[in-house]
Parts: structure tokens; C-alpha cells; sequence
């Protein structure tokens, strides 16, 4: 198992996250707190990290997302305008950025185009995101969106999880 503290720069969140990989694949559990608990989340992908699904709680309400073979299931409805996503880009949390990088397997140079299921917190709604990932370096991504003018060079470990997101999250000293 793993665990990791993120502490949000903006926001002042820290979130809590373990993640376990069994023979099921990969299990996230976290809890994201600003003063009380912001939003906690459970997320299962393979073992390649190919993301499957997720329920999202905050307060009383949760989100159920899910990508299978017939597409994308939001609070169990279908979601065609989702069905380029591969994985979910949570508002609130640097882990999200693991999954595309985990996927992808960019070469040093190589970038990537890609959409994303992106759910805001605390709304909890979903939309289509566009976005961009180049590796710049064994250790370093440039994550930039591609319908505003965001971007940011992501350091990560040799997992691929986030280490300093600059002006959003910078991982805790453990």
C-alpha cells in the first residue's frame, strides 16, 4: 500500500490518499479535508491503471462515474458527450493526473491529446475536458489544457504521482 498527503496551495485542503494493488487492480481511497472533510472519493482502475470507475462523496451526496465497454455511466445515466474520456480528472485531487500519465507511457518529447471526465468539487457535475500531456523529462509533465490557456509542469515520482503541481498541490514530507 501506499500512502501520500497532498496539501492544496490555493484551496488549503490537504488530502489524504492510500492506494492498494491487489489481483483486482489498482484501489484508491481518500479523503480530501478544508477544516472538515471537503470530499472523500473511491476510485478502481486496472493494473495498467485504466481508470473504471469512481463514487465521489460530498457531504450527504455521491457521484457514481463509470467507464465499461458501452460507454459512460454518470449517477447511472448514460453520457455520450463523455465517450472520447478514458479516465476522470477530479477537481480537488493531483492523483487524477496519474491516470493519463500511468496510461500513456510518453516517451521524453512525446505528447498526447486527450478528454477527460472532469468532476468539480463541490458541484459534483461532469464534463468533457481536452487536454494535453508532454513529457518534458523522466520526471516532469506538462499538463496544459486545451480549451483555456492553463498550464502547468507537473513533477511527479517514478509512479507517476504527483510531487509539486505549482500553485495547486504540493505533495506532504512523509
Amino acid at each position: 500500500m501506499t500512502s501520500i498527503v497532498w496539501n492544496g496551495i490555493e484551496s488549503r485542503t490537504q488530502e489524504t490518499c492510500e492506494i492498494h494493488v491487489d489481483e483486482g487492480g489498482v484501489h484508491v481511497r481518500s479523503a480530501i479535508r478544508d477544516g472538515g472533510i471537503l470530499c472523500s472519493y473511491t476510485l478502481r482502475a486496472t493494473h495498467d491503471w485504466i481508470f473504471t470507475d469512481i463514487a465521489v462523496r460530498v457531504g450527504e451526496r455521491v457521484l457514481d462515474v463509470r467507464r465499461t465497454a458501452d460507454g459512460w455511466k454518470v449517477a447511472g445515466l448514460s453520457r455520450d458527450d463523455l465517450r472520447e474520456a478514458h479516465e476522470v480528472d477530479i477537481s480537488a485531487s493531483p492523483l487524477s493526473n496519474t491516470l493519463p500519465i500511468r496510461r500513456l507511457r510518453l516517451a521524453v518529447g512525446e505528447s498526447a491529446d486527450i478528454t477527460t471526465a472532469y468532476i468539480r468539487v463541490p458541484g459534483l457535475d461532469v464534463m468533457a475536458d481536452p487536454q494535453r500531456y508532454t513529457r518534458l523529462s523522466a520526471n516532469e509533465y506538462l499538463y496544459e489544457s486545451r480549451d483555456s490557456d492553463f498550464r502547468r509542469t507537473l513533477t511527479v515520482d517514478d509512479e507517476g504521482l504527483v510531487i509539486d503541481y505549482p500553485g495547486l498541490f504540493a505533495r506532504a514530507a512523509q
